[in-house]
């Protein structure tokens, strides 16, 4: 009998304050419109789901959380370099944007193939220290490779530190990494899925994809350390991806942005390997810049640093990712562009792997091309790159996605080029894909009035 009470009378009342003390706290959180709605809409008419998966889902930012993490803002003591300055086009340094730096190295990594050598003869030539941050560990012939590889570096006394997403890397076991931890290698989970409550959010994931050698060279972009991405072998099947290869001083700025993650995620700091010299180039070719976001920054840097490129675009805004979800403000921020008279091209899967994301783009997608924008559609594969090109000013690659999730909630990070050869690079690139794309036929009105009804209301979810 007391049981019952429990229930109908004591834990509604416990619910019902529980309600509004989210409430509460959705209305006061930095996050759009149409994204308060959807979590206000979801706690007040299905309270005993809408309750537990904010709790679970909810948060947009960590900031308490965050304190303990070394903070992602610019070295004062380290202005830009002189052939920066005069540069219209860099990023005010801030909070997630570092000082662009000159004198850097780029190198295209378009194939898996050849992304996957790439990373397997840095990690063997490593002499000091080798940082890995990815959001999938594959438990393939890829995975096994580089722990394989990892494990006999770490057996000479190399520093070894691989963090990775507790979400993405889900399927990763100890017995999977033991021949790494046996070798003397260290592994931390971000985010733990399982956790008190309010003590983190399980959908604010680590979505960054960083590879440091030595502090010396790095690999960052799109492409996951599993099969799909990347492998010993070409394969048909495999993903359509982009990492680069990166030399120079912004692998400080790479090597600050994984310190700060390895510290949050395993509460131990990493070795100080400042003093490893860097070899000097007088070129003051190569300028670069880095934009990280996420939960530990207080501003939506990655967001605020798109939303500027297309305000400043005079003659085209090229955009390539596999999910195209933008929040209203980046959506008519490209919309305006188009009635500006510039060319907005978007480059998309025709499938991608995700088929409520398919879905729900498609208003998205229609309302750009209502505007004038062109949407390409790629078909021989799934499309997994992530770009960004403005006129000829910048080129932006990473591991961000043109959706919600990458700009408003998972921790991200961009690489900005300026220099014409590189910008020149992934104009090419990005025209090779477009002859394997199809011009994306834009839907009747009415026969997508549902779907992209539909298809907001949940967008912010995502």
């Amino acid at each position: 009998m007391n049981f019952i009470w429990l229930l109908v009378h004591f834990l509604p009342s416990i619910g019902f304050v529980l309600a509004l003390a989210l409430l509460s706290h959705i209305l006061r959180e930095r996050r759009p419109p149409t994204s308060t709605l959807a979590w206000l809409m979801a706690i007040i008419f299905i309270p005993y789901l809408g309750v537990p998966f904010y709790l679970i889902f909810g948060g947009r930012k960590m900031l308490s959380k965050a304190g303990t993490k070394p903070k992602l803002s610019p070295d004062e003591s380290n202005p830009c370099c002189n052939s920066c300055v005069g540069n219209a086009y860099l990023f005010e340094p801030g909070e997630g944007i570092f000082p662009a730096s000159a004198n850097n190295r780029i190198t295209f990594l378009p194939e898996g193939k050849q992304a996957f050598q790439t990373i397997l003869n840095l990690i063997e030539n490593a002499q000091h220290s080798v940082y890995i941050a990815t959001f999938i560990l594959g438990k393939d012939e890829t995975g096994s490779a580089i722990i394989n590889t990892l494990a006999k570096k770490a057996s000479k006394g190399i520093e070894i530190c691989l963090l990775l997403d507790a979400l993405g890397s889900v399927k990763i076991s100890r017995k999977f990494l033991l021949p790494f931890l046996e070798a003397g290698g260290r592994v931390a989970f971000f985010m733990p899925m399982i956790h008190w409550p309010f003590r983190g959010r399980a959908n604010l994931r680590n979505h960054r994809k960083v590879i440091i050698c030595d502090n010396q060279t790095a690999v960052i972009g799109g492409m996951n350390l599993a099969l799909e991405y990347m492998g010993p072998q070409d394969s048909t099947n495999r993903w359509r991806d982009l990492s680069l290869q990166v030399r120079g001083p912004v692998i400080d700025h790479l090597t600050d942005i994984f310190r700060s993650d390895w510290k949050f995620a395993s509460k131990a700091p990493l070795n100080d390997h400042s003093t490893v010299g860097r070899a000097s180039n007088p070129d003051t070719r190569g300028i670069t810049q880095l934009v990280a976001s996420g939960p530990d920054v207080h501003r939506d840097s990655l967001r605020n640093a798109i939303l500027t490129e297309i305000f400043r675009a005079k003659r085209r805004i090229w955009i390539v990712t596999p999910y195209f979800v933008p929040d209203e403000l980046v959506l008519e921020a490209l919309c305006i562009a188009v009635y500006r008279n510039v060319d907005v091209s978007i480059i998309t899967p025709k499938k991608s792997n995700h088929r409520l994301a398919d879905l729900v783009r498609e208003g998205y997608l229609t309302r750009v091309q209502e505007a004038g924008a062109s949407v390409w559609l790629f078909e021989p594969s799934m499309l997994h790159a992530k770009s960004i090109l403005i006129d000829d000013t910048l080129a932006m690659a990473g591991s961000a996605n043109m959706d919600m999730r990458s700009i408003l909630l998972n921790y991200e990070i961009a690489l900005c080029m300026y220099d014409s050869d590189e910008i020149g690079q992934l104009e090419s690139w990005m025209l090779d894909l477009k002859k394997d794309c199809s011009a994306r036929k834009q839907p009747l009105r009415h026969s997508i009035g549902l779907i992209e009804s539909v298809g907001r209301l949940f967008a912010p979810l995502l």
